[in-house]
């Protein structure tokens, strides 16, 4: 990607590339700003896959940064700013990461951490970089299955392992996707969510930079800002996980909002409830939509589904992506025919390389080439695939599978409901029984009762949840996904008192 970053330079050197907070640089200015930053890690004495850590929010000296870093011949490693410290702390003592740069911002953390970088660099601290003409790049020979990326997994079912992502593995997602989003170079794409996230990152920062087109980056989604931002910019591109298009449906001045310039809302990370979905397509009928699924372990980028087909094949995740397979096994890894549940496999050049310093989890994800993605799913007649849940959150009710995301859709229905979130709870005679938490949109009231009577109209009496807890918001990680396991662990500690 820093070879296509170059080719850009000579050919649209005055071209805006990144614009943050009314700061614009173009292709010229952005390369200038990265190659110091090779040049100053290479004069450091850093040597080939020196893991770098990338600690900081979003902002145009991320990207400076995480392609500066990659340009270097070294291996950035993007970290989550939403960690404790203590998950912080074993990343980085994990990866061994070499050097950090990290915004001021979080200060606190990083001298809290017990862990021994070479140096730490803050966001400050990297003007005089810029500005030092002493720094001179050393262009260095780099080869597709050098590690470029290092990506810790969100961890939302344990310990988070380090996602190693080549060079060929990132060139090959952003082709893969700017194909299957026909991104131009003329696209202006609005990112809000965490560029430390592997879909803001590979799937839109990287893939637009591929097509020469423009990133205007937002330090995190904010509702009223974000949507002044998606007018102002003339953004044609914008991303959200479903929480965020729920939180800006409901907003009072969704209705008098015109992205005349909008082509095309992305969705991913987590379900999409097909009434929010709906919602979306009345308020900006000009407006394609779009679901993308991945998991960092595949770059991230596995299948789509595509506007006309988005209220037609409710539920579905889409086809599989340009170069890519998909597979459903069983336990023994034996394909499955149409309309069976397994796991889902891929192939393609954009599966990992593998688990940083972890050969048995390697093995155990990748076999014969194929990625065990822990999702579980089916194929339609057509070849769109469908989601089930993750493999983990199965509940299994006396014997017969219950998948949560399956009476999730039923609860969104509600339209007092803002969010859902089920999983299972121990029984006594049954084993396990759905929970259902619950967010209620402001203003409104939903009761047990009110719950219990839609379900037992739209759910076989197994799937009906066996109790119903409101909450004010359900927990999440940075890319938006509920953190089922928090739920889980919540639980289990109330049974065992």
């Amino acid at each position: 990607m820093t070879d296509v970053l170059r080719k850009h330079v000579e050919e649209q050197p005055e071209k805006i590339f990144t614009s943050f907070n009314g700061r614009n640089w173009t292709y010229k200015d952005f390369f200038g700003k990265a190659e110091k930053v090779a040049a100053y890690f290479q004069e450091k004495g850093y040597e080939k896959e020196d893991i770098i850590a990338l600690y900081t929010l979003n902002s145009d000296l991320f990207l400076v940064c995480y392609f500066g870093i990659q340009l270097g011949g070294f291996t950035v490693m993007p970290v989550n700013t939403k960690l404790t410290a203590p998950e912080v702390e074993y990343i980085f003592n994990h990866s061994e990461a070499k050097a950090i740069i990290y915004d001021e911002r979080l200060n606190e953390i990083v001298h809290k951490i017990n862990h021994s970088f070479n140096e730490k660099i803050s966001l400050s601290d990297l003007d005089s970089i810029f500005e030092n003409d002493d720094l001179l790049f050393e262009p260095k020979k780099q080869f597709g299955d050098d590690v470029a990326v290092v990506m810790y997994t969100s961890g939302t079912t344990g310990k988070p392992k380090g996602v190693m992502l080549t060079n060929q593995n990132i060139l090959s997602t952003a082709t893969i996707w700017a194909e299957a989003m026909e991104i131009t170079k003329s696209d202006r794409m609005l990112i809000s969510t965490p560029l430390f996230h592997c879909a803001a990152s590979h799937v839109f920062a990287v893939p637009v930079t591929l097509k020469g087109g423009t990133i205007i980056i937002e330090e995190s989604f904010s509702p009223k800002e974000t949507l002044n931002l998606l007018q102002a910019s003339e953004a044609t591109m914008f991303f959200g996980v479903p929480s965020m298009y729920t939180i800006l449906l409901n907003m009072p001045e969704i209705k008098d909002v015109e992205l005349q310039a909008l082509r095309l809302f992305c969705y991913g990370a987590a379900p999409m409830p097909y009434e929010i979905l709906k919602k979306l397509k009345a308020a900006f009928p000009q407006v394609k939509v779009q679901n993308l699924y991945g998991q960092t372990e595949n770059t991230p980028a596995a299948s789509t589904l595509k506007d006309h087909l988005a209220l037609k094949k409710i539920g579905s995740v889409g086809e599989a992506l340009p170069q890519t397979e998909l597979r459903i096994v069983d336990e023994y890894g034996n394909f499955l025919p149409v309309g069976q549940v397994g796991e889902i496999v891929m192939k393609g050049p954009q599966v990992m390389k593998g688990y940083l310093k972890n050969e048995e989890e390697t093995k155990r994800a990748i076999r014969d080439g194929w990625l065990y993605t822990g999702d579980l799913g089916r194929m339609d007649d057509d070849g769109l695939l469908y989601i089930v849940d993750r493999k983990k959150d199965m509940i299994i009710r006396g014997g017969e599978n219950v998948y949560p995301v399956e009476v999730e859709e039923v609860l969104y229905q509600l339209p007092e409901l803002m969010e859902a979130a089920v999983i299972g709870i121990p029984h006594e005679v049954f084993g396990e029984v759905p929970k259902a938490y619950i967010v209620v949109k402001k203003g409104q009231t939903l009761t047990e009762q009110d719950v219990f009577a839609h379900c037992a109209k739209n759910l076989a009496k197994y799937k009906i949840p066996h109790e119903i807890e409101f909450l004010d918001e359900l927990p999440r990680n940075a890319s938006g996904k509920v953190l089922k396991h928090t739920l889980r662990k919540e639980v289990k500690s109330i049974v065992n008192e």
